[in-house]
């Protein structure tokens, strides 16, 4: 991985992601194939913060209906980023 864009794909914007800012978590969809350590030091290069924790998780795909035709949804990496207190990322 040579850039933080390799790394980092987008926010995770939702209600439980906007609970869990305000006491200083930030929830981001990540590359697959990423491990911990490069999503710290790509989160601290892309946003200048200091990353005190990182938790990670495989989201699983979901089957979706549309009138008669089925498909799933796609699965991704995301990681749960822990901020140093007194830092915050603007999304």
């Amino acid at each position: 991985m040579k850039d933080f864009t390799d790394v980092i794909i987008a926010p995770v914007i939702t209600e439980k992601a906007a609970i869990l800012a305000e006491s200083n978590v930030y929830a981001f969809k990540v590359a697959s194939d990423a491990n911990k350590i490069q999503i710290k030091k790509a989160i601290e290069e892309a946003f200048g913060v200091h990353v005190v924790k990182i938790n990670t998780l495989n989201t699983k795909s979901k089957a979706k209906r549309v009138g008669r035709y089925t498909g799933q949804t796609k699965a991704y990496k995301k990681a749960y980023i822990t901020l140093a207190d007194g830092e915050k990322i603007e999304l």
